[in-house]
């Protein structure tokens, strides 16, 4: 007798339906028997992490290269040590199912005082902790559970955001019938709407001459990053992202002019945005770090604002507009237009020359940036690291993961683990400081364990650096224990696929850099730099944050 269709099947190929072929997490009592049918499962692929924590992090940096991401804890414990990576997830939009494996439907109506629970009988305790960071909520039983599946599955896939299922031991087991249609999201057009900002559009922009684009994180959540390179190649006006969404241009094209950071942005960068007659800002999320302490000059009166439900003209809202049609309405107008608009001419910055000496920051992200590869995945955590790499110009089709809205340090090293897993044939470099990397240093056995081949820049200036140059630059609460950092590899692993070296001048940076584009195994690089040594584009962000912190 062929084995039953259960909730369990019908969860995991909604996943697949999702784009989902991967299922991060940890295995916990109340989950083992979920666990059962992933294995079996024609087309999911488990993937055990060293901690529920990690193993968000995982999802987040999966789900931002595949497009949607799962995660699976079990009760209590597990989820609430996930719960710090699904945060991050709800802030930067990135759109990951959290799946908790749960007690059994009778035990929890008899109320008993079960493990992983806090002995008082109340089995919502977690569910209404997970509401403020998920988008829609499911608590599976006999009668709803795949309409809730798909409910919720539909949420994160409209909102970008994640969401949370409680799926109970048993419920997990019965038979339901397979799924015949597919999960659509709801359409929100309201032709009207269109009419009216397709009018007011042409007419804010028909007279102006100089159009400036400033696209973000959104638009690449949104999927708008073919259409929108492809408009930038059309016509070619000056172009920037900020930090969050660095990597949605190709900015090896003439007319992108940099990572735009308000204030602390390079001189040519902040001209070719804000000296422009009309500013079109798609999917922007301004935040204190990325604009030097909301040191951005865009006027509401010169700017035209794309978000994903709703979009604005100088002062006018306009609801019901998907970002997809309105993107697509500007760029009808703009070929229109675009033949009165000035062209962007770009002013190219003079690097110094870098010597071969003891290594800085200037040195090592200029080193760094020539090693650069096309189509590179690259990761830059919170601090030193992501600030020093805003300021440098991407090969094509890179990525970059940062986490700046959010913040947590750690985070992109089991965000790497991810992201390889998602693209195994796209090379991964990460670049994370020593005070990052001892929260989730554990994940690196994963890598080796899967056969992952990332590079691996640990900066190590011992300690909290970004904390140092925001407050406390000599208090003991910014140092940590300082590690052997390239012993670390070979006990986390039996396997010995790994190379560690440790760094200290440019030459020797420079020699590592160039073994590493043979991508034969992993390779760990200790980069030793300056304790206080942090780049020009921090500096100005910790200043404002430690304006904003004493109240000025």
């Amino acid at each position: 007798m062929a084995a039953s269709y259960t909730v369990a099947d019908y969860l995991l190929d909604r996943l697949a339906d999702c784009g989902s072929d991967h299922l991060f997490g940890v295995p916990g009592d109340y989950n083992l028997q979920f666990l059962d049918h992933v294995i079996d499962h024609k087309t999911i692929r488990w993937v055990g992490c060293a901690n529920e924590l990690n193993a968000a992090y995982a999802a987040d940096g999966y789900a931002r290269m595949q497009g949607f991401g799962a995660l699976l804890t079990t009760y209590g414990v597990g989820e609430l040590s996930a719960l710090n990576g699904v945060a991050g997830s709800f802030a930067e939009q990135v759109p990951v199912l959290h799946i908790v494996g749960a007690p059994c439907t009778d035990a929890q109506q008899r109320h008993e005082c079960l493990h992983h629970t806090l002995g008082d009988g109340n089995f919502d305790h977690f569910r209404q902790m997970s509401a403020p960071i998920s988008v829609a909520q499911g608590v599976l039983n006999a009668r709803n559970a795949c309409d809730e599946i798909d409910r919720v599955l539909r949420e994160i896939k409209r909102t970008n955001k994640p969401g949370y299922l409680l799926l109970p031991a048993d419920i997990s087991a019965l038979p339901v019938s397979r799924a015949v249609n597919v999960i659509t999201e709801p359409d929100t057009h309201d032709s009207a709407q269109l009419a009216s900002f397709i009018e007011h559009a042409r007419d804010f922009l028909q007279s102006c001459r100089r159009v400036s684009l400033l696209a973000d994180v959104l638009a690449l959540r949104f999927g708008l990053q073919t259409v929108l390179n492809q408009w930038m190649n059309d016509v070619p006006i000056p172009h920037a992202t900020l930090l969050m969404g660095k990597g949605l241009f190709d900015e090896q094209r003439a007319g992108f002019a940099g990572t735009y950071s308000g204030k602390a942005s390079l001189p040519q960068t902040r001209e070719a945005i804000e000296d422009a007659e009309v500013i079109v800002c798609i999917g922007t999320c301004f935040t204190d770090t990325i604009t030097a302490g909301f040191t951005q000059q865009i006027p509401v009166e010169r700017s035209i604002e794309i978000q994903p439900f709703a979009s604005r003209i100088a002062g006018r809202w306009f609801s019901g507009i998907t970002m997809q049609e309105a993107v697509k309405a500007l760029i009808t107008l703009s070929h229109d237009f675009s033949s009165q608009w000035q062209t962007y001419q770009q002013k190219n910055a003079v690097s110094p020359t870098v010597d071969n000496g003891h290594l800085t920051q200037r040195h090592f992200w200029q080193t760094l940036e020539k090693s650069l590869q096309p189509n590179d995945i690259l990761l830059a955590d919170q601090g030193t690291a992501a600030f020093g790499i805003a300021a440098l110009t991407l090969p094509s089709g890179a990525s970059l993961i940062v986490q700046p809205l959010w913040g947590s340090i750690g985070f992109t090293l089991p965000a790497a683990f991810g992201a390889q897993t998602s693209q195994p044939d796209r090379r991964v470099v990460l670049v994370i400081g020593d005070g990052a990397a001892q929260l989730t240093i554990q994940e690196l056995s994963s890598m080796l364990r899967d056969g992952q081949r990332p590079l691996i820049l640990l900066l190590n200036n011992e300690g909290y650096t970004v904390e140092r140059a925001i407050h406390g630059p000599e208090q003991r609460y910014n140092d940590i224990g300082l590690w052997n950092w390239t012993q670390l590899p070979q006990a986390l692993s039996l396997h010995g696929q790994f190379e560690c070296w440790k760094v200290t001048n440019a030459s020797q940076l420079n020699d590592v850099l160039a073994r590493a584009q043979r991508r034969h195994k992993l390779m760990l690089v200790e980069v030793v730099l300056p304790k206080m040594d942090i780049p020009p584009l921090l500096k100005a962000v910790t200043d404002s944050l430690e304006a904003r912190n004493n109240g000025h």
